[in-house]
């Protein structure tokens, strides 16, 4: 388990302060929303763990510290490990019937259903939201067609539930005291479904893991991803393939791989890598030209660890992407350039522009933006967010006076 230093344990509520539930959507493999569990964890080391179920491997779980985790009657029933988010329907009816009568403070950390735990008047409940459920919200029609659920038996059942879903998801959000995003964009979504107002916390990043090498190379384009459609990699592809005089590294492995082979069409200047080892991501971020990334995502932490790398980025001006380069004239220093929409064209004119301003970017600027990020960063703006949340709704917890 990982435990803070000293110094940094005072900032922190004692072991005598509130009690604390923590809960999380899933444990099935550690990723993204794991991390920020795993910060929270930290924060609060009294704290007790609720999930909808948790199947997560012995050798990814080390971060919980050996603490057990509650779970719902989803754990329980059929063929739940391998196919539990099946079971989605079912996910507002289990969260609900989680028993957090003995907690003061509930942290919930939501992308679907975590933030409709109940909580009476005397808790204080903060939401981080990761985002609001995109297959039921504005990517509905993106998530059937995918599926192959635009038309049928099938497809009526899923629109129908996806409806359902809607309905819970706006009635469920009443319940939370403050909302918590992880992103100005998400932020946005959540005025957008909710109707409310979010605090921005970043997520963490292990930027300690991510570090400048003495003498990087420079010399290649890289691409680092899973490859499935809303990643647009076939859009980098299709941009280098028109640039010759530019060295592309592609890493990653999914469905669109063989599609996105054959948009290269042989270019010799394009080097597809396959699956690769976390030594290798290291590796060929620390030696990148620039990290190039098309994707709309709700935050984008594969940016921040390029930049931690002192690695500029070029990529796609929407999402998550915003809160992270510094473009043009930051006063701060440029860290990367960004392209207006999601073409080749606009990769090409985002390449060239990167060409001409690269001496301005330097790996000080890069790796200072992404300090911003940290995990003491998030853990320090996580808990000024809570403690004001406890304050404003219910002082008495911390012993202070309105």
């Amino acid at each position: 388990m990982n435990v803070l230093p000293a110094s940094r344990r005072a900032a922190y509520p004692p072991p005598t302060g509130p009690r604390v539930a923590i809960v999380h959507e899933w444990l099935e493999h550690y990723a993204g929303s794991e991390r920020v569990l795993e910060q929270l964890v930290i924060m609060y080391p009294d704290a007790a763990v609720f999930a909808i179920v948790d199947f997560m491997p012995p050798d990814q779980r080390a971060f919980l510290g050996g603490r057990p985790v509650e779970t719902t009657f989803i754990q329980e029933l059929p063929f739940a490990r391998r196919y539990f988010r099946y079971y989605l329907g079912l996910m507002p009816v289990a969260v609900e019937q989680l028993d957090l009568s003995g907690f003061d403070l509930v942290i919930s950390s939501n992308h679907a259903v975590a933030k409709g735990v109940i909580t009476g008047p005397d808790q204080v409940h903060v939401c981080y939201v990761h985002s609001p459920m995109r297959y039921a919200w504005d990517m509905q029609a993106a998530y059937l067609r995918h599926g192959g659920m635009e038309r049928g038996i099938k497809g009526l059942y899923a629109r129908w539930l996806l409806h359902r879903m809607r309905n819970w998801d706006v009635r469920s959000a009443a319940g939370v005291d403050v909302f918590v995003a992880n992103s100005t964009y998400i932020a946005r979504r959540i005025r957008k479904v909710y109707r409310r107002e979010a605090e921005v916390v970043y997520p963490p990043v292990d930027i300690d893991r991510f570090h400048e090498k003495d003498q990087p190379s420079r010399a290649a384009y890289v691409v680092i991803s899973r490859m499935v459609p809303y990643k647009r990699i076939d859009l980098v592809v299709e941009a280098f393939r028109r640039m010759p005089q530019h060295v592309l590294h592609v890493a990653g492995d999914g469905p669109e791989r063989e599609r996105i082979e054959a948009v290269a069409k042989g270019a010799p200047n394009i080097i597809f890598r396959g699956r690769v080892s976390d030594a290798e991501v290291l590796s060929m971020m620390q030696d990148a030209r620039a990290f190039v990334f098309a994707a709309e995502e709700d935050f984008g932490i594969a940016m921040v660890e390029a930049q931690a790398c002192g690695t500029p980025l070029i990529v796609f001006g929407r999402g998550g992407a915003c809160d992270i380069v510094r473009d043009g004239d930051d006063p701060e220093g440029p860290t990367g350039v960004f392209f207006g929409v999601q073409e080749a064209d606009a990769i090409i004119a985002a390449v060239e522009r990167f060409e001409a301003m690269r001496t301005r970017i330097t790996a000080a600027a890069c790796r200072a933006n992404a300090r911003r990020f940290s995990c003491d960063a998030f853990r320090r703006s996580m808990f000024a967010v809570v403690e004001q949340a406890m304050r404003d709704a219910c002082p008495r917890h911390l012993g202070v006076a309105r």
